[in-house]
């Protein structure tokens, strides 16, 4: 294939991909969206869509990857800019409700399908879930120095909690957003803070102070 060839199927499969996020909305769900109106939105003609897609549930799956993707490349931009800003939960937090705010399609699907009546699809969310998971596990232990199933816990209620704030962010006003994101901030905090009682109790009960 020529490089021109591989240029303009690529972007076709942008087309398709950015047509179908498109038409998600708060009405509008995965499971009710067709073929041929995503090929419609996208401009082409329908059976155009199988040089790029078997079926619908594999352009489905692809948009919950990138979805997936484009969040946890806006957050490790969050741990980036945690730095300067210092908090690591307001800046994630602010963060994370932006996307929403700016993308809410994405998270429409992401929310939608991880409940939703496909098992891939749900495994599909449940995965990208997974691969927040770890990451911030992965933060926890190297900033707080803390074991690694001790982090992976709560890295696993954090998201669990931010995830569940932002099915409900879907439907705020702007004024009831920030309540909503100061809510999810002080939550937060206390997991936070919970984690770092419970393992400072566990370290005192293994090493007790020396009574001599």
């Amino acid at each position: 294939m020529s490089t021109n060839r591989a240029q303009q199927k690529e972007k076709t499969r942008r087309l398709i991909i950015d047509a179908a996020f498109r038409l998600l909305s708060q009405e509008r769900s995965y499971s009710n969206l067709s073929l041929r109106e995503v090929a419609r939105e996208a401009g082409i003609a329908p059976n155009s869509f199988y040089r790029h897609f078997e079926d619908m549930d594999e352009l489905g799956l692809t948009l919950v990857d990138e979805g997936g993707v484009a969040l946890r490349q806006l957050m490790r931009k969050a741990r980036q800019r945690i730095r300067v800003q210092g908090s690591v939960i307001t800046t994630s937090v602010e963060t994370f409700m932006e996307f929403i705010n700016n993308s809410p399609h994405v998270f429409y699907l992401l929310l939608r399908e991880r409940s939703g009546t496909s098992l891939a699809f749900r495994k599909a969310v449940s995965r990208e879930l997974q691969y927040f998971i770890v990451e911030l596990a992965d933060y926890i232990q190297h900033t707080q120095g803390y074991p690694t199933d001790d982090a992976k816990i709560q890295a696993e209620a954090m998201v669990i909690l931010v995830f569940n704030a932002g099915a409900e962010a879907l439907d705020c006003k702007p004024a009831e957003l920030k309540l909503l994101t100061e809510k999810a901030i002080t939550q937060l905090r206390y997991i936070a803070r919970g984690a770092h009682g419970v393992l400072k109790k566990r370290r005192t009960q293994l090493n007790p102070p020396s009574t001599s």
